[in-house]
């Protein structure tokens, strides 16, 4: 007699809503979610970024009001950068103690103390060429600008940084950096390395958001997207160096990337999902082919799943603000 063969029937699991939230393997708060702002010096309105609709350049005599619409949707983090209007061959503004990033840092801790402040610590939107360092004969001057980095992360943390975020792509940042913080008594202020950041095409609107006026590339210095094992030895090596928190820069496009390094580390790991992630989604929703929110919370959900902990996201004040989180 044969018998009859069993079906499994996976969508028990599915039948209804309340199932479904039940047995979610993976779970998107905003307390996953770091919101990265553009603030620019000596600007009198909101400034439109063309390419990343719904997003601005904020006046800085309006970052206090923008901190506080912040804390008040529920976001527990910002990621600031600045975009100045003194620049020179160095950067050099960036460790002034009245500089940009210094008043950016100081204006957020003044006005919401328990808001994170995540120092974006580099001088591509500082300097007169847009790279992101000291340029010498042979392109950046790694050893040169390890020095200038180690000078406006301790400007940063004595402003009210409490996480140096380097972001320069230059070898040995992370100890620099780590060096730097320590002798000045910042030993409390971490630092959230941009560990594996890819020379990726998907920065275009960035550009736009940030005023680069970088002639050239930057390949000599960011990772090639091609390269799986190079990207995982890049954040090993900044835990090495001490970092407290790694990050993998874009995060959509490099799923395995998270994966990879998720199976090998303990620490914490962040993905940021850039602007042009950000800026596909929003021209695809207003063409009338996807669902803005639904698939905003889908990819952000997949980031997720992929193992980072945490996720810088240009969608975070929106989805926090009309509670689809």
């Amino acid at each position: 007699m044969q018998h009859q063969q069993t079906i499994r029937r996976l969508r028990r699991l599915r039948q209804t809503e309340t199932v479904r939230n039940l047995f979610k393997e993976t779970t998107l708060t905003l307390n996953d979610l770091i919101l990265p702002i553009f603030v620019e010096e000596e600007i009198n309105d909101y400034q439109p970024i063309a390419s990343m609709p719904g997003i601005f350049r904020i006046p800085e005599h309006k970052l206090p009001y923008e901190i506080e619409r912040i804390a008040k949707a529920g976001l527990k983090s910002v990621m600031l950068f600045g975009i100045s209007h003194h620049l020179d061959e160095i950067g050099s503004d960036t460790w002034q103690e009245k500089g940009l990033v210094a008043r950016m840092s100081k204006a957020c801790k003044d006005t919401v103390p328990e808001m994170l402040i995540m120092s974006d610590t580099c001088f591509c939107e500082y300097t007169s060429h847009g790279h992101c360092g000291v340029l010498g004969r042979n392109g950046v001057d790694n050893d040169a600008t390890l020095l200038n980095l180690g000078r406006q992360a301790v400007t940063a943390a004595n402003a009210g940084a409490d996480f140096i975020a380097p972001s320069a792509a230059m070898d040995g940042q992370v100890s620099a950096i780590r060096d730097a913080l320590d002798k000045a008594g910042f030993t409390a202020t971490g630092i959230m390395s941009y560990s594996t950041k890819f020379a990726s095409t998907l920065y275009g609107p960035f550009r736009e958001a940030a005023g680069s006026c970088l002639i050239g590339d930057r390949k000599s210095y960011q990772m090639d997207p091609m390269n799986r094992h190079e990207a995982i030895r890049e954040s090993l090596i900044d835990e090495q160096e001490g970092a407290d928190v790694l990050m993998i820069k874009p995060a959509g496009a490099y799923l395995d990337i998270i994966r990879d390094i998720r199976e090998r580390t303990q620490l914490p790991l962040a993905a940021y999902q850039v602007s042009g992630e950000f800026a596909q989604i929003k021209f695809a929703a207003k063409a009338g082919a996807i669902n803005e929110i639904d698939v905003a919370l889908e990819t952000l959900g997949a980031i997720k799943r992929a193992g980072a902990n945490l996720i810088l996201s240009y969608f975070a004040l929106d989805l926090a603000e009309k509670k689809h989180l």
